[in-house]
């Protein structure tokens, strides 16, 4: 199993929280857990033992998110989505 989406997910939340004390652990069944500070403590655990897919997602949503940008089209075509009703 690739553990290269793992990996990316931690890189992009040191770089969102400033935090580079953020690790990865990969255990032999292929289970990931996301840690906080050295990986010899086991209170430094931040999230259970996970599969890659659900990792990923976890990582994700952990920490401060990043607001999504807008363009002036983006609302524009937002708006006419919602403006209309369906007629019966």
């Amino acid at each position: 199993m690739r553990s290269t989406r793992a990996t990316a997910a931690v890189e992009r939340l040191k770089s969102r929280s400033g935090n580079p004390d953020y690790a990865l652990m990969r255990t032999a069944a292929g289970l990931f857990c996301l840690m906080l500070g050295p990986a010899a403590d086991p209170a430094s655990r931040l999230s259970e033992l996970l599969p890659l897919d659900e990792f990923v997602a976890f990582v994700n949503s952990f920490g401060p998110q990043i607001p999504r940008r807008v363009t002036k089209n983006d609302a524009a075509f937002e708006k006419q989505l919602v403006a209309k009703k369906p007629v019966e």
